[in-house]
């Protein structure tokens, strides 16, 4: 395993679409691996292939709190089954380090994926897992947090982000 390099805004590859999963072989394999051993590295509470220069349809996600222990969850392939209600929630990206925005996200959702071995399965979730499930499922479909935030809040996101280039942060 290995930790891969993360791609940061404004890397292309982070608004490309990715492509579906067709085989489960070894680089498949290796793939969810190295991501998750990356996502724990970072730390994040998930990561989507696009993450780390990969335009394919895989995401891991585990947001295990010290309280509460969850299984790993490897998405290959994830559609929505649902959204209902809507949260307001407070997030992060490793792709757009050291910000966060308040983003309107469906409060309960159902998602249908393949495991990492191809088997189909559904889940529904609520709360972090919901969003955590959008968030990453956002960067499948070239979508980063930005995109989801208003468009003055993204201007001066924009503004900071190049004041930040130019001074070398």
């Amino acid at each position: 395993m290995a930790v891969l390099e993360i791609r940061k805004y404004p890397d292309k590859v982070l608004k490309q679409k990715a492509a579906p999963v067709a085989s489960f072989g070894e680089d498949v394999q290796r793939l969810v691996d190295d991501m998750t051993e990356t996502m724990y590295a970072a730390p994040g509470v998930g990561l989507a292939a696009p993450q780390v220069g990969v335009a394919k349809r895989i995401a891991v996600i585990d947001i295990s709190t010290k309280g509460a222990q969850m299984p790993l969850l490897v998405l290959i392939n994830p559609v929505f089954l649902r959204k209902e209600g809507v949260i307001e929630f407070e997030e992060g990206c490793l792709s757009l380090p050291e910000y966060t925005a308040k983003v309107e996200r469906a409060e309960k959702v159902a998602v249908r994926f393949l495991d990492r071995k191809g088997k189909q399965m559904e889940i529904e979730a609520e709360g972090l897992l919901a969003v955590a499930l959008q968030h990453e499922i956002d960067h499948l479909d070239g979508f980063l947090l930005i995109d989801r935030i208003s468009p003055i809040k993204r201007e001066f996101f924009k503004k900071k982000f190049a004041k930040a280039r130019k001074s070398g942060k």
